[in-house]
Formats: structure tokens, C-alpha cells, sequence
């Protein structure tokens, strides 16, 4: 077994080489600061349930205790491909969002909600709400949840029923925990380096800061070919309102062979104890994957530092390695 290391540490098999990690085989990495708490859960290889740790600081969660929260059903909906859950602090709830298929079904993908109205999300009761309502009954993934000027809005990966691609982005405004208003597609792969493997943008996560509404995303197949692209739009425009957003041609973040890191993506936002915004994200520190890539377990969780550029947006150091934390 894997022993847990600090971002200080080198992993000691041969196969991670000398990538820094800070939580080995977790792939689609969610962290949530509250108060003074750091959350963490994310996929696990088996897909096949969903995991919480918590700690006082972001390299604590290496060693912090994993609770598992929650369990797939042994049939029906939720039994299959438990994919990228997230947790939420909202109007004074946890809320857990999450993927998952069927055993009969295990592609048919969809978005559903957990709920524990307990102070600690360790040990509450954590209730299943059902499914989350979109425009359409499809493929549906990767939900995020965001709060910005006094409205709570949901980012979510779908695939759209005219279309052929795999899954484009959409907002709503958040009505109930399952429930969204009228939903607007924000970004759909078209460029290039959107379309390797799979024409596919999901993983989306905000970030907001420099008086923009910021959103990270992937793209591409979950191999080498995987990497971040970048959507904003003004904070104080109307986030519904597909016009306002902006998004990069090219992407700003991907893979480096030099510093062994493969297919970077599917990431959170966090600031550390001294405040500075971090980047929470998976990689895998080889390119060659025998069979499907998303049966292989190797997308490890690490950490990077967010720089600023001189107009306020970030740059997310593309040729640097990650941020040795102490």
C-alpha cells in the first residue's frame, strides 16, 4: 500500500518518480475551506464511494482520517461510476454533489445530492435528495456551486441533445439543493486541444478575484491529451446571459513532460493559511496507460500556488513545478 506523504516528500515508488503529491490516487480533487477547516474528497479508483477527510491545514489532509460517507447502491440509481463528488457549505447545509450510473447502466450518468444539516460534515446523517433537475434528462457531471453577489449558482457539465460533442458547461441560479432556473450554455468544445479523445469540457471550478468571475474547466480525454482551459466574465454582469462570458483559445494549463506531469485538470480553488489562492488538481506522473484511462488508478491530487498576471488574471505557471508546502 501507498503510504499518505506530505507535498515535502517524494512518493516512493519508481512509477511516481519524482512528482509531488499530496494525496495518491484521488482524482478529481475538491477542497473546501471553512473557517479554519480544510475538506477534501474526491474519486476513488473503485468509483464505488464517497470519502471525507478533514484537517487544520492543506498538507494535513495527506494524514487526516478518510471517512467514508456514503456507499453506492447495490442496484438501481447511484450503483455505478460514483464520479467526482463535491462538497458545499450553503445557507447554513453541507451538500455533497456527485455523479453516478446504474449497474445495468453504468454510463448513464447523472448528477445527485447529499445532504447533513449537522455542524460536522464527518459525523452527521447524510441524506439522499435525489437526482438534480436540469433542461434535460442526459449525461450529466462534474456540478459546482458557487455565491457571488448574494445568489447561488450552479456550473455543471452536459451532453446537449443537439449536439454530438460529450458535454458542454451550463449555469443556472440554484432554486432548492436538486432544482435549477432556466440554464445557459457558457463554453462547448471547438478548439483543438477541447476535442482529443473526447470532445468534452466538464470540471468546472470558480474562481473569483481582480472583479471577474473566473472558471476553470477541462478538457479532452482523461490521458496525457487532458488539460485547463479558462472561462471569466465581468463580476458584475449578468452570469446568465451566454454573451458576458470569455474564454481562452488556448489552454492554460496542460501536460509537461518534463515535470512528469501527464494530463492535469479537474480542479479546486483553496487559499492556504498565509491566504495565498491555490490550485488543487490531478495529474498522472506517466503518459503510457494500458487500456482505458479512466481504469487507471494513478490521477493523484497535488497543489499549486496561483500567480497573478499584470491584468489580474491568473497564471497558472505552466512551466514550474508544483508548490513545495511547508
Amino acid at each position: 500500500m501507498i503510504k499518505y506523504l506530505t507535498l515535502m516528500c517524494l512518493l516512493c515508488s519508481p512509477l511516481f518518480a519524482s512528482a509531488e503529491v499530496l494525496i495518491p490516487q484521488r482524482a478529481d480533487p475538491w477542497l473546501l475551506k471553512v473557517d479554519d477547516s480544510y475538506y477534501f474528497t474526491a474519486s476513488v479508483p473503485e468509483f464505488n464511494r464517497i470519502e471525507l477527510r478533514r484537517a487544520d491545514s492543506v498538507v494535513g489532509l495527506a494524514d487526516a482520517e478518510v471517512v467514508t460517507i456514503w456507499e453506492q447502491r447495490e442496484d438501481g440509481e447511484m450503483s455505478a461510476n460514483i464520479w467526482a463528488p463535491e462538497i458545499h457549505r450553503i445557507d447554513d447545509a453541507w451538500y455533497i454533489y456527485f455523479a453516478a450510473g446504474r449497474t445495468d447502466a453504468p454510463f448513464a450518468i447523472r448528477t445527485y445530492v447529499l445532504e447533513n444539516t449537522s455542524e460536522d460534515p464527518l459525523s452527521g446523517e447524510w441524506q439522499e435528495l435525489g437526482q438534480l433537475e436540469t433542461a434535460w434528462d442526459t449525461f450529466t457531471l462534474d456540478t459546482t456551486h458557487f455565491r457571488h453577489q448574494g445568489t447561488n449558482y450552479l456550473v455543471w457539465a452536459q451532453q446537449h441533445p443537439e449536439h454530438d460533442y460529450n458535454s458542454a458547461l451550463f449555469i443556472a441560479e440554484l432554486l432548492s439543493p436538486t432544482r435549477v432556473g432556466p440554464q445557459t450554455k457558457i463554453s462547448e468544445p471547438e478548439f483543438d486541444w477541447e476535442t482529443q479523445g473526447y470532445a468534452v469540457n466538464e470540471g468546472a471550478a470558480a474562481l473569483i478575484r481582480h472583479g471577474r468571475v473566473m472558471l476553470s474547466f477541462s478538457a479532452s480525454a482523461t490521458d496525457a491529451n487532458y488539460a485547463m482551459g479558462l472561462l471569466w466574465a465581468d463580476a458584475d454582469a449578468d452570469l446568465l446571459d451566454a454573451d458576458n462570458w470569455h474564454k481562452s483559445a488556448q489552454p492554460v494549463f496542460y501536460t509537461n513532460a518534463d515535470l512528469e506531469r501527464y494530463g492535469p485538470g479537474h480542479n479546486s480553488f483553496t487559499v492556504d493559511e498565509q491566504g495565498r489562492d491555490l490550485m488543487v488538481y490531478h495529474a498522472r506522473s506517466y503518459r503510457e496507460i494500458e487500456g482505458n484511462s479512466l481504469h487507471d488508478p494513478n490521477r493523484d491530487s497535488r497543489v499549486r500556488l496561483i500567480q497573478w498576471d499584470d491584468e489580474g488574471f491568473p497564471d497558472f505557471a505552466q512551466q514550474e513545478p508544483d508548490l513545495k508546502l511547508k
